[in-house]
């Protein structure tokens, strides 16, 4: 197993319902694929350095995990087709 670090960012006219039911859905994805998550650190609502699809702030939110090497792969692809996700970025730790 390898350790990964997740950081994306969530778009800010997403509802904070929404939004926990996203960041809950990432961390059962990995749980589903036999890794580990450890608790999402909610970094806030945060200016963008440019502007993304005419935005300039987002909900920031960085996740710790263990898996499989096929899972970080996966879990960007999932991440494209989300509505809501604006940016993500995996690095293996």
């Amino acid at each position: 197993m390898n350790k990964y670090e997740l950081l994306y960012i969530i778009d800010s006219s997403v509802g904070d319902e929404a939004r926990e039911a996203l960041i809950a859905k990432f961390v059962k994805f990995v749980a589903d694929n036999g890794g580990k998550a450890e608790e999402p650190q909610k970094l806030g609502l945060k200016k963008l350095a440019y502007p993304i699809n005419y935005k300039q702030e987002g909900y920031y939110c960085l996740m710790n995990f263990e898996s499989e090497a096929s899972v970080p792969n996966k879990l960007t692809a999932l991440m494209k087709i989300t509505d809501g996700v604006v940016r993500t970025m995996i690095e293996k730790r």
